[in-house]
């Protein structure tokens, strides 16, 4: 194994940076050119089809079969055009990533054996039928009840990945239940359209539909390929189980916006290339604050389409990682001591008039829309902040939420110094015509060459799991490999609902005969009051802050099998079925899911430390505790008594050595035995908690140990790829 991994590391030197394949000419000319979007739909389809197309997708307008034929056959030529011989149902099942079964367009003209022709029609295209019990599905689906159907999502446009159509669709299972995704994500977002167009409507009729808007910022780490491979821990969990730090790692914050090493930035071209052709607006890539760690970012878009865009720029990027030497890790918290990866969502609402529904406006009449919305943003997240948190709350985001680089597993929302001071305002006042906000101003900096630099009207807080940033709400709690529909669903649920009871509770008094105006500042004044225990803008990583959110009532539980909970209270269940977004029946499936999958991921973590301590770890310190002996017992024959103190620091070593090998064997068996108990609970919920409880903290102890043993034994000898070497690129 040591050569194994010192031939790796030798690899690693020679890399050089290749040249990324990519055009001359401009990135306009190939932008979308694997995308059946507006321009191949204009060239493949009929005038009339086409205008029909975008009528279903804008308006939901009734999808006929001679539609979809057409729309089959004009996506079936535009797909060949660019080599495609296969077509899939593209789906996004529980596991959080996606699923495709492939198929040929061959299809017999008349009997069978007859001449092949290619086929693709409307039926193929709005419909499939992929194994339902075989993904994880909650119990909705047994192993002898198979049929579950995927259903084309015409607002996702379909794309053409190497020989194959891809058209994106939802799962749902035989009987009905969704078992992806995409499902609840689309109703989420028609839920929280029709509740914010009916509040809209109070200042502005004409408003009709409101778009949910989502920008991810996905970041990531990158290691040789030849390391990765000489470490099974990454290969087959994702994060380095076993590791001493190295003594240089973040300390000195020179990585952050640095200068890009230029094997990256070769991969970082090619990939911004091939994002472009899957129309994807990637506009953003730089240097994060640990070392090989990155990131990149896209313009903001329609969140339904951003959510897919951000699950198949994951998959390009494995792909072209490797092309240039690197893997990809999207692991939370690969690497022990130093930042981990999230994938902040910013998230916004905007009306078709064209206004943002979190952007200031010009007149009190306007800020008055926009404290509306903020405030009833601010009563969703009071009212589910656990819920909120159990929806990113997985095994492998444990390990960042919480630390000092993440936002703590305590959900507040920060809103900055302007904004809170409106707030308390308004709380006080008596008239809405006293919300005024301050344009953007000026901030002068005494350099005559430096021009006046504009202002925002809130700071931003690195520390705030939920923060408002100017034009929109950030939430930076959600995991790095993480599907973004989890934490959407809940927070578009959660805020159509409160705008709905927005509107009940002000119609209520209008009823009562207060005018308009006079009501809806009435009932935000209430709301203000009533939300104050979620709002902090403080430093969130503190542990006074822990303490005071503890006081404020907020939701403080860091297990994450014990948040899942959340999910099945009466008040979550009553709220996702009233929004018409999930069923009590599918609410628990997912969470039957969420602690099968949690149990699961433990259990693999805990098999792969226990194979690495017994198979790699201590096999080389007894070889190198061998070698000490020897030296001890050949120093006895020269030098006879004054061996023993000669020998102090060798004997030292030998005996911390059979101190570590010993607690690593014992703690094994230890680990091995709750692992078994666990398994042998009969819920998935006791499971999952057994894990949490009983298994998982002997990793920390395991690894202790074996992290000793690597500063103690020969590093010609130490069999993986140490954090030195991980974590620098060459």
């Amino acid at each position: 194994m040591a050569s194994l991994r010192f031939n790796a590391v030798e690899e690693a030197y020679k890399k050089q940076a290749l040249q990324p394949t990519v055009p001359e000419e401009l990135t306009s000319e190939y932008y979308g050119k694997y995308v059946f979007g507006d321009t191949a739909m204009s060239k493949y389809l009929s005038k009339d089809t086409y205008k029909a197309l975008k009528g279903v997708i804008r308006k939901g307008d009734a999808l006929t079969k001679s539609i979809a034929d057409e729309v089959a056959a004009g996506m079936k030529m535009w797909a060949i055009s660019l080599g495609a011989t296969h077509y899939t149902h593209w789906f996004q099942p529980l596991t959080g990533g996606t699923a495709e079964k492939h198929d040929s367009f061959i299809e017999y003209e008349g009997a069978p054996g007859g001449k092949i022709i290619e086929e693709f029609t409307g039926k193929m295209l709005i419909q499939a039928e992929p194994d339902a019990s075989s993904f994880p599905n909650g119990g909705i689906r047994s192993t002898f009840e198979a049929r579950g159907y995927t259903a084309w999502d015409p607002a996702s446009p379909a794309f053409v990945k190497g020989n194959t159509l891809c058209i994106p669709t939802i799962f749902i299972s035989y009987t009905g239940e969704s078992l992806d995704y995409k499902a609840p994500l689309l109703k989420s977002l028609r839920a929280v359209n029709e509740a914010a167009v009916a509040v809209c409507n109070y200042f502005d009729t004409k408003v009709k539909h409101v778009t949910t808007y989502l920008g991810w910022e996905q970041e990531y780490f990158l290691v040789d390929d030849g390391l990765f491979a000489v470490r099974p821990d990454l290969v087959l969990t994702g994060r380095t189980l076993l590791g001493h730090e190295s003594a240089k790692l973040q300390q000195l914050e020179d990585h952050y916006f640095g200068g890009i090493p230029s094997r990256v930035a070769a991969f970082m071209e090619e990939l911004e290339y091939e994002g472009y052709k899957y129309g994807i607006p990637l506009k953003t890539c730089h240097n994060e604050v640990a070392p090989n760690q990155f990131e990149l970012a896209p313009i903001y878009g329609e969140a339904n389409l951003a959510v897919d865009q951000n699950l198949l720029i994951m998959s390009i990027m494995k792909r072209i990682a490797r092309k240039h030497g690197f893997r990809v890790l999207l692991h939370e918290k690969p690497f022990k001591g130093i930042n981990g990866s999230g994938k902040h969502c910013n998230w916004s609402l905007g009306t078709d008039t064209g206004v943002g529904l979190y952007t200031p406006g010009k007149t009190p009449k306007e800020n008055l829309q926009f404290i509306t919305f903020i405030v009833n943003t601010l009563m969703a997240v009071h009212k589910n902040d656990r819920l909120l948190k159990a929806a990113i709350m997985t095994a492998t985001n444990a390990h960042r939420l919480g630390a000092n680089e993440a936002p703590p597993a305590i959900i507040s929302a920060f809103l900055g110094s302007q904004i809170s001071a409106i707030l308390e305002k308004i709380e006080n006042a008596k008239d809405s015509e006293e919300i005024v906000m301050d344009a953007k101003h000026a901030l002068k900096l005494g350099i005559a060459h430096i021009p006046e630099l504009m202002q925002d009207n809130t700071d931003r807080n690195r520390t705030s799991p939920f923060a408002f940033t100017g034009n929109r709400f950030e939430f930076r709690a959600v995991g790095s490999i993480a599907n973004c529909s989890p934490a959407l669903i809940v927070l578009n649920t959660a805020v159509a609902q409160q705008l709905k009871q927005f509107k009940a509770d002000v119609d209520a008094l209008i009823k009562k005969g207060e005018t308009k105006d006079k009501a809806i500042f009435t009932i935000i004044k209430k709301y203000i009051k009533a939300c104050k225990a979620i709002h902090f803008d403080g430093n969130g990583y503190s542990k006074e802050w822990e303490k005071e959110a503890a006081k404020r009532g907020l939701d403080c539980e860091k297990s994450t099998p014990k948040v899942y909970d959340a999910y099945l209270k009466k008040e979550s269940i009553k709220m996702f079925e009233e929004m018409g977004v999930m069923t009590e029946r599918e609410l628990k499936a997912r969470n039957e899911v969420k602690w099968e999958t949690y149990s699961k991921k433990i259990a693999i973590e805990s098999r792969v430390l226990g194979n690495m301590a017994k198979n790699h770890i201590i096999p080389v310190a007894l070889r190198y505790q061998s070698e000490l002996i020897d030296n001890v017992i050949k120093m006895k024959e020269l030098f006879g008594d004054k061996a023993q103190t000669l020998c102090k620091t060798t004997i030292s070593q030998i005996e911390s050595i059979s101190k570590c090998i010993d607690e690593i064997k014992t703690d094994i068996e230890k680990m091995v035995a709750a692992r078994e108990k666990a398994d042998k609970l009969s819920t998935e919920e006791a499971k999952a908690n057994a894990y949490h409880d009983d298994v998982e903290p002997f990793f920390d102890v395991i690894r202790a140990s074996a992290d000793e043993l690597e500063f103690i034994v020969d590093n010609e000898i130490w069999p993986l790829p140490k954090y030195r070497e991980l974590l620098f690129i060459r």
